[in-house]
């Protein structure tokens, strides 16, 4: 048996279901116990879209995505998805060829080679390795998973040499090693918490894509304080869009903002703190007054941004099971009269109050969808509809809701990520929300996914050009250049990759469309001209 065929029986023990990669001359050796194993299988027409589907499929079911990618082309082809993936602290294994081991660093010109491709990748991956010998396989493998079980998960990549993968490793052990615990809040720091929240009049949650392990325990907590709570965008579904103490992800307006100031407690946990959820008008305008607590699996995070009163090194589930408990057997003080649930439905009137036209015919859809099909996962791409969505929706259940404008903030993301998403839950319906600029970025993925059966609907938002950007050049007095870009024929090309497709410009069509798209066995493309989706919403 080799080393490649070793990696393939090992990636099954460690219970990973699917593979995506574009065989190359330089992993073929990868793919030789492929076809007798229970993996399945998916080519993305571009690596790229490999690490778009990994992460799409990442964040619906909390494993990681798995990559198999040559050397060279390959790996810088994958970065820009590897770097989303870091920046949203998704669990993703890239595992790549590389030259023979004797070829590394000479720069001799060998085919696919870089100076060094560990380089390469080091600023974007939790850890990146050369495996030197067979014998490292199954502790390299180890340390990947423990990454993405017991620790901040971000993408690991290991690098396989040509003749690493070849070599004899019939002799290893395909025994899991096993993963070390998360880390556990100290007792100490759980009392020190609990104190001060049982003592806080205005307590607040602010709550991240950290704690969707931690649902129930967010919510007995809200509960037990009458805290209003606000989520992160890879947050949304923590409490349900009907819960009285839901803000929403609304941190970047003022009245949530004005609120957020007032708490005399705010705990926040599994969170950045970062611009794309608190500042996304990047104007500076977010500030904490009250005392900060917060609780977060990376160690370093908790220093940065807003440096913590009370910092709470460990997993989010464990920490918040911990304070509940501390809770229960403390007195919590009475809210004030003016905050706790009533306060948050005054909240959402008064953000509800700042969405102008264009706003409200971007929910229209994005509520169109969800009431069509209520079980839908929304993977977004970063168009006009979806930053209104970031907003505006709250999602029915946690990982149904996200897209690419936060942190690393790439274009073309939406495609490909919806196809991962629904490979990851085939049983329920996910919607791709995307413009027609970042369609074109992975448009060709359409043909992996009528390839690989996955009937996604495809919803393009058509404003002929990067609309966005085009409005900033404006606002601030620059002639527009580079943004009204030629735009094809949608509709055409999806059906020649054989796909279905549609044109449809309002409510009822468009729901029309979603229940029917899902009857389908290839993805559905369904194009909406931003211009008559205007008009057509004001007429009704």
């Amino acid at each position: 048996m080799t080393c490649g065929e070793m990696l393939v029986k090992l990636l099954e023990g460690y219970g990973v279901e699917w593979i995506f990669g574009i065989p190359g001359a330089h992993t073929i050796e990868l793919y030789r116990g492929l076809a007798d194993a229970r993996l399945r299988h998916v080519t993305p027409r571009h690596e790229q879209g490999a690490g778009f589907m990994a992460d799409g499929y990442a964040r619906v079911t909390g494993k990681p995505g798995v990559c198999f990618i040559i050397t060279g082309p390959g790996m810088t082809n994958i970065a820009t998805a590897m770097a989303q993936a870091y920046a949203d602290s998704i669990p993703m294994l890239v595992i790549s060829s590389v030259n023979a081991r004797h070829q590394l660093g000479n720069g001799n010109g060998h085919l696919h080679e870089l100076p060094s491709q560990r380089d390469t990748v080091a600023g974007f991956t939790a850890f990146s390795h050369t495996l030197m010998s067979p014998d490292e396989l199954p502790d390299v493998l180890a340390r990947a998973f423990a990454v993405f079980e017991s620790a901040r998960p971000r993408p690991v990549h290991i690098e396989l040499p040509l003749d690493v993968i070849t070599a004899p490793a019939g002799h290893l052990s395909l025994a899991r090693v096993p993963m070390p615990a998360k880390p556990k809040a100290a007792a100490n720091a759980i009392e020190q918490t609990a104190e001060r929240l049982a003592q806080a009049r205005r307590p607040l949650l602010l709550v991240g894509g950290g704690a969707l392990a931690a649902t129930d325990e967010v919510r007995a907590l809200a509960a037990r304080l009458q805290a209003p709570v606000a989520l992160t965008i890879n947050a949304k579904g923590v409490l349900p869009p009907d819960h009285p103490l839901l803000l929403g992800s609304t941190q970047s307006t003022r009245p949530t903002r004005e609120l957020v100031r007032e708490a005399d407690v705010v705990l926040a946990v599994g969170t950045e703190l970062g611009e794309t959820d608190y500042d996304v008008v990047f104007d500076g305008g977010f500030a904490i007054d009250g005392t900060l607590i917060r609780i977060d699996i990376d160690r370093a995070q908790l220093t940065r941004n807003f440096p913590a009163d009370i910092a709470i090194h460990a997993d989010a589930q464990q920490a918040l099971h911990a304070l509940v408990a501390a809770l229960v057997r403390k007195d919590v003080a009475l809210p004030a009269a003016d905050w706790g649930a009533a306060r948050v439905v005054q909240t959402r009137h008064a953000v509800s109050q700042t969405f102008d036209a264009a706003a409200l015919a971007h929910q229209r859809l994005i509520e169109t969808a969800a009431a069509t099909l209520p079980d839908v996962i929304m993977v977004g791409d970063s168009t006009q509809p979806v930053y209104t969505g970031n907003v505006v929706y709250d999602a029915a259940q946690p990982r149904s809701w996200f897209n690419a404008s936060t942190g690393y903030g790439t274009l073309g993301y939406g495609l490909p990520a919806a196809i991962g998403a629904r490979i990851g839950a085939p049983q329920r319906p996910v919607v791709c929300l995307i413009g027609d600029g970042g369609l074109q970025f992975t448009l060709p993925e359409l043909g992996a996914a009528v390839e690989a059966g996955v009937p996604v609907a495809v919803v393009v938002w058509n404003n002929r050009g990067y609309a966005e950007i085009k409005k900033y050049m404006v606002e601030r007095d620059i002639t527009p250049v580079g943004v009204d870009i030629y735009t094809p024929d949608f509709v055409t090309i999806a059906r020649g990759f054989g796909c279905e497709a549609r044109r449809i410009n309002n409510p009822a069509a468009l729901a029309d469309a979603l229940r029917e798209a899902m009857t389908q066995r290839v993805p559905t493309l369904i194009e909406i001209d931003e211009s008559q989706w205007f008009e057509e919403v004001r007429a009704c």
